[in-house]
């Protein structure tokens, strides 16, 4: 799989997540893939949320490490 296949496969796995935090108040956004780690900004409700390590890492992360190959991390981006 090539760069722009991961990167619109990424984006298509964000895009089936963000309902989910859409009826919490949250949202997010990619950012960017560089060097196998996905960028994204979280939005609303998700920012300052004591559960957001939680909701990025055992839930965006957790998805994207199984559903896309190559990729090794997300991080967060104000």
């Amino acid at each position: 799989m090539n760069h722009q296949e991961t990167e619109k496969r990424i984006k298509n796995i964000i895009n089936r997540i963000r309902p989910y935090l859409q009826h919490d108040g949250g949202d997010c956004e990619f950012v960017k893939f560089e060097d196998g780690v996905v960028y994204i900004r979280m939005k609303g409700a998700c920012v300052g949320c004591a559960s957001i390590d939680l909701t990025l890492k055992d839930g965006i992360e957790a998805i994207l490490l199984e559903d896309v190959p190559g990729v090794i991390a997300v991080e967060t981006v104000d």
